[in-house]
């Protein structure tokens, strides 16, 4: 059964002829009489009365219906995709890590929303590996992460890479490391550690340096939120590896101090995510340039003593 069957089907009701039908659909008369018995064919049954008016059988009304609706779907869909391709999409949905949501975010949803009023934006705080899954499984449109290439190879993705930060220790002001200006890794592994849950990029990208060191990550404590870290670890011992964009308002609380590590020093790259069809559609379009525009230059334009 083809979509043309069924017009030429409904062409010959609403038109109540043959050539009528012809006329309305744009077609020889010979066509649309080979439309409706492939239609006939496939159903094993007659729709019309073969009379000089075209008036359905049992079966045609039957059908009539049903017809009806499977070309008024195909419309919709049309109309839908029509829209979607014009920028008239309900929502965008984008998933970031916690310091994006944080600091560097609020710019771009304040001129999207500006510049789409009509589309609802809806942002959710994730980690890394969680929000590319969420990504790939098509429940939210684009995701600000920390980059995992080995979540992000697939060709259908694209990734435009933001910036690069450097991981730095959070210490209350009064930790016995506050002495270093940069923190031997060799002070740094005595100590035991916030770290983020897992999921997070930033959890495994601290292991893997303890595991280049020959130690064991003394992990103490497992969160999920910026100010959950701040809170413990201003208590005293613990201490925690946070990448520069979580912590650079930390000068503002004198409780807190944030110290370099020694070489290495890691360094976190903050990538933006979508797929090739996304792109595709305007709102999305705008998204991704605004995240170039406004988040990229912000972070060049930190002094350099912001970001070693």
């Amino acid at each position: 059964m083809r979509l043309e069957q069924l017009q030429a089907f409904l062409a010959i009701v609403e038109t109540g002829s043959f050539q009528q039908a012809a006329r309305k659909c744009a077609v020889t008369q010979s066509t649309i009489s080979r439309q409706l018995q492939a239609l006939e064919a496939d159903l094993g049954m007659p729709l019309f009365h073969r009379t000089t008016q075209a008036k359905l059988t049992i079966a045609g009304e039957q059908f009539l219906p049903h017809a009806r609706k499977i070309c008024q779907e195909w419309q919709n869909a049309i109309s839908e995709l029509e829209e979607l391709r014009c920028g008239k999409q309900p929502e965008l949905c984008v998933a970031a890590i916690h310091s994006v949501c944080a600091f560097h975010l609020p710019p771009v949803l304040q001129q999207f929303c500006q510049d789409y009023p009509d589309v609802q934006l809806r942002v959710t705080s994730l980690g890394s590996d969680r929000a590319l899954k969420v990504l790939k499984d098509g429940l939210v449109d684009l995701a600000i992460v920390m980059n995992n290439r080995f979540l992000t190879a697939s060709p259908e993705m694209v990734v435009d890479v933001l910036y690069d930060e450097p991981v730095r220790v959070l210490m209350a002001a009064d930790h016995r490391l506050t002495k270093f200006d940069q923190v031997p890794w060799s002070e740094l592994v005595r100590y035991p550690q916030v770290v983020f849950k897992d999921g997070y990029g930033m959890q495994r990208l601290v292991q893997e340096q303890f595991q280049r060191q020959g130690v064991t990550l003394k992990a103490a404590l497992e969160l999920n939120t910026l100010d959950a870290f701040r809170g413990v670890v201003r208590q005293g011992e613990l201490i925690a590896l946070l990448p520069q964009g979580a912590i650079q308002d930390v000068h503002l609380d004198s409780t807190l101090v944030i110290r370099s590590t020694s070489d290495p020093v890691l360094v976190r790259q903050v990538v933006l995510v979508t797929t090739q069809d996304r792109l595709q559609i305007p709102p999305i379009q705008r998204f991704r340039a605004l995240v170039q525009e406004i988040m990229h230059p912000a972070f060049l334009k930190r002094s350099p003593s912001a970001i070693v």
